[in-house]
């Protein structure tokens, strides 16, 4: 057997869609029409779409029932009134039918040159649960009986299309914590294991795709990064705006929500220690974005992906279905008019902006674009909002000009010049190795900033140059007010708590109208630790409006402070906060900056390069005019950058 090739390798980029027959939904395989089926692909495939995400629906492809005798006590399993029949299919449960139409999926996706990701387990779909009959009453994720059929059903169906080479991954199913429900991280772990491990046995060569619907960084958490990053090898984020906390706050194609899907993958793929792919994404339709506002946003949300090595999009999803009048679509609103392409086959904007996207990357002369330099680790911490905390850090440090990876405080310290440990809460948000190692990092030269929830830090007073005098709890509505350099603008917050401290050895940053010190600077050895006083990145993902509003305070000014070596020390610099630029080396001589515009008005910036570079080219976008950058908007320009040689002097004689 050949090797197969890797799919979602780092550095590539994948473009494609989750996928129903676009007659019937998740009616496909009980309402078949394989002419219709062929005719998707086709089309599918022809505005470039590259990979589909399928659903074998459980109940069709395992139409279990049990009998009951007396008193209600189970009998045996059966296909309706029928025994189970002595076959390899009959001894899995599945019906045979289902599996010769899926073989036909499968073969016109091969025909059409289209890769698949199967969704093993599909016992959740739109809002609706989808399982046996048999299975009904049951807790799937838990209950013994459920996962057995569940491990027979995943071993015969991976068994008998492992080797079709249309199927680059398996995927544990379709958002399966959403099945059912557990009460501790032990039974999540038992049957995510119990799944995988039933792929592997029957494949141990393509990739098992976790495709849950929202995980935690906390390793404590039922469903949470680490366990998926320890049993799977490819994790998914479904970054909805309307679903996902501290999202559905902004317009789609304002920075917010064009780095939502950036910054949860990040934060999954960092946390879990695999690869994380935005498996579905959509604006979940037209109450949400215009057609137009619905391609601008996922041409900037692709730009943003692909420059973070996030590898994949699927867009949720193939096709509208407000045409469907059974369940789940005919009571659940959001379901209805998600698609790339409408009920009479006429493509929409969104999937002309895939295709076009797809394209550009198509014609740039590399294939793989090298991972992003990244200067600084954000430290996520028990106690807080750990997403909440997250995503304010990346957007802040993505308006400061800087970028960022995570980890959990739990996890070996990785080597940075900047530690965030942001929005802190709670008296073990961390544990005494872990600060002891912050500390000691400091010392040799790196920078550690916190800001304060309601946290209890020791030590406190010492490496941070302050002595704290009273705390006290804040009023419901108060706002904490500060400025940074007097008379400029003033910044105001939400906290839970204030300290009113005096600084010893620190220097005062910013005080409050009091003059009661709020952000500080501390030098601890050859390294620096600066103290802010409230949870910055806490107040201000709940707070709509106030990364992209004009008359919005500058936050990400804290951020520029703290970081201002590391932002000087870049190749490519520029001031905009709409604009976020990474910067991806091939060689000491050579890298490509991706300037993307996360704004819905076009973008002119002034860059700044570092002494000895050039931009030798814009691989995508306008060339930089001497040195103004202009961005349409929600889009993105690719530069090739250059180091000049040195030049030398003969000598004369």
């Amino acid at each position: 057997m050949k090797p197969r090739p890797i799919p979602f390798e780092s550095g590539t980029f994948s473009v494609g869609a989750n996928y129903w027959a676009s007659h019937a939904g998740t009616r496909m395989w009980s309402d078949w029409k394989p002419d219709i089926v062929a005719a998707d692909l086709r089309q599918l495939a022809h505005e470039g779409i590259q990979v589909l995400r399928v659903f074998p629906l459980w109940p069709d492809f395992q139409p279990l029932h049990q009998l009951y005798q007396y008193q209600g006590k189970p009998e045996d399993i059966r296909h309706g009134e029928d025994p189970l029949p002595d076959t390899e299919a009959g001894r899995a449960g599945i019906n045979p039918v289902m599996m010769d139409r899926f073989r036909f999926l499968a073969d016109e996706a091969k025909r059409n040159r289209m890769q698949l990701i199967v969704g093993l387990v599909t016992g959740w779909m739109s809002g609706r649960q989808f399982v046996p009959p048999a299975m009904q009453r049951l807790n799937v994720l838990t209950d013994p009986l459920a996962i057995q059929w569940q491990i027979r059903f995943v071993r015969y169906f991976v068994r008998t299309f492992r080797n079709h080479p249309a199927i680059t991954a398996w995927d544990l199913g379709n958002e399966c914590n959403c099945m059912g429900s557990v009460d501790q991280p032990e039974a999540a772990w038992l049957w995510t294991a119990s799944i995988s491990n039933a792929i592997r046995i029957e494949d141990p060569g393509r990739p098992v795709v976790s495709g849950m619907h929202g995980l935690s960084a906390s390793p404590t958490a039922h469903w949470n990064c680490h366990q998926q990053g320890e049993l799977t090898d490819i994790l998914t984020t479904h970054p909805y705006p309307i679903f996902t906390p501290h999202c559905d706050q902004d317009p789609v194609n304002t920075i917010r929500n064009g780095l939502h899907a950036t910054a949860e993958s990040r934060l999954y793929a960092d946390v879990g220690g695999k690869p994380c792919i935005a498996e579905e994404m959509g604006t979940l339709g037209p109450m949400v974005a215009s057609e137009s506002v619905a391609a601008d946003y996922v041409r900037m949300a692709l730009y943003s992906l692909w420059a973070h090595d996030c590898r994949a999009m699927l867009w949720w999803c193939a096709y509208d279905q407000h045409h469907l009048a059974h369940p789940p679509y005919d009571r659940h609103a959001w379901e209805r008019e998600l698609g790339l392409i409408r009920p009479d086959r006429e493509p929409k904007p969104v999937i002309r902006e895939i295709s076009a996207f797809s394209r550009r990357l198509h014609r740039l002369p590399f294939r793989k674009l090298p991972p992003r330099t990244s200067e600084a680790v954000c430290i996520l911490t028990e106690g807080q909002d750990h997403w909440a905390a997250a995503f304010a850090t990346f957007i802040l440090a993505r308006q400061a000009g800087f970028d960022i990876t995570f980890q959990y405080a739990t996890q070996p310290l990785r080597p940075a010049k900047l530690y965030l440990l942001p929005s802190l809460y709670g008296n073990a948000h961390a544990s005494r190795s872990c600060g002891n190692d912050l500390f000691d990092r400091v010392r040799k030269g790196a920078t550690l900033y916190a800001s304060l929830g309601n946290a209890a830090l020791a030590p406190f007073n010492a490496p941070f140059g302050v002595e704290v005098q009273t705390r006290e709890k804040l009023a419901a509505g108060d706002f904490i007010r500060f400025q940074v350099t007097p008379g400029t603008t003033e910044f105001e917050a939400q906290a839970d708590y204030r300290l009113r401290i005096r600084p010893t050895t620190a220097r005062v940053l910013a005080r409050e109208p009091d003059g009661n010190p709020i952000f500080t600077v501390n030098r601890l050895n050859k390294g620096r630790v600066y103290y802010l006083s409230f949870p910055l990145e806490h107040y201000l993902s709940h707070a709509p409006g106030i990364f992209h509003r004009p008359d919005a305070p500058p936050y990400r000014q804290i951020y520029a402070t703290l970081a201002g070596s590391l932002i000087a020390a870049r190749t490519l610099q520029q001031n905009h906060p709409m604009v976020g630029i990474t910067e991806h080396p091939f060689t000491s001589k050579t890298k490509v900056a991706v300037c993307i515009n996360y704004s819905p008005e076009p973008v002119t910036t002034r860059l700044s390069l570092d002494a000895g570079w050039t931009i030798r080219q814009a691989l995508i976008g306008k060339q930089p005019s001497n040195t103004m950058l202009t961005i349409p908007a929600n889009n993105a320009v690719v530069l090739m950058l250059a180091k000049h040689k040195p030049r030398t002097t003969r000598s004369q004689s």
